[in-house]
């Protein structure tokens, strides 16, 4: 599944296509994605231009004069650049096509994702009013963390993962920032100390900041929007890794279940 940095790959590898230019044509191949295309997209978006491009947790927003288009990547979808000229795959849905002969094309084999319009402002739209901070934000620190987690008997993985709590920490990035942060990912959230939320919420930015600068990672066939592939897998320390030795310790790496996510951990690195 595409994460907050393939996401944010994604914003920064299409805007220099699309942001300012005009939509001369748009292609609708299925309407049926996990929120049906709007009925009115092609005539609303024709003539148009879209502003600059954002990103609020996993879903892109594309501005247009008068309202904002709103893209969910869902689970096995990626927005690329194409050119007019190159034929449509498969599993190819939308296409917006804009003046110069640049193509967004909108790619998802399970079709869980969707485009629709955001309805209101990010504060109105249910979608995204109750969603918690952007995790490279000043709203999010340990305090945050401490403050929220107390009672919580939920695992400290499974309470990161929370997109109330903060968004966009899944789980490859949850379980690499809790290994740098030196946190068994089973303890209760609420038996974390805030000294070690202070250390675990600078590590998700850590590990976030990182793989975005990266490209996001290789998991399954994520590219950036210009065909790149991601490159942040190298560097994964324990996410992919049970069986094989730690790096800082050479203990073999242990793989349980949580909250029924894979999770791989080191007994004697984390605590």
């Amino acid at each position: 599944m595409p994460e907050l940095p393939e996401v944010e790959t994604t914003r920064r590898g299409i805007a220099p296509y699309v942001e300012g230019r005009e939509i001369v044509e748009v292609i609708v191949r299925h309407r049926s994605l996990r929120v049906p295309v709007p009925s009115d997209l092609e005539s609303a978006l024709i003539g148009g231009q879209f502003g600059e491009l954002a990103r609020r947790a996993k879903y892109l927003l594309l501005p247009l004069a008068d309202r904002t288009l709103l893209w969910h990547l869902g689970m096995s979808g990626s927005l690329r650049i194409a050119r007019v000229g190159d034929p449509p795959k498969k599993h190819d849905h939308v296409d917006v096509v804009f003046e110069g002969g640049a193509i967004l094309r909108y790619h998802d084999p399970r079709r869980f994702g969707f485009v629709d319009w955001l309805r209101g402002s990010v504060d109105l739209d249910t979608r995204l009013s109750r969603l918690g901070p952007e995790p490279l934000s000043s709203d999010f620190d340990g305090q945050r963390l401490y403050r929220l987690s107390r009672g919580r008997r939920a695992s400290v993985k499974t309470f990161i993962m929370d997109n109330i709590v903060v968004v966009g920490v899944g789980n490859i990035y949850a379980t690499e920032a809790l290994f740098m942060a030196g946190i068994d990912p089973r303890r209760a959230a609420g038996r974390v100390s805030l000294e070690r939320f202070a250390r675990l919420a600078e590590a998700i930015k850590t590990v976030l900041a990182a793989a975005i600068t990266q490209g996001g990672t290789t998991l399954r066939d994520f590219v950036s929007g210009t065909g790149e592939p991601g490159y942040f897998a190298q560097r994964l320390n324990v996410y992919g890794r049970a069986g094989e030795p730690c790096r800082h310790c050479g203990l073999e790496l242990r793989h349980i279940v949580l909250g029924q996510r894979a999770t791989v951990y080191c007994a004697i690195c984390q605590t």
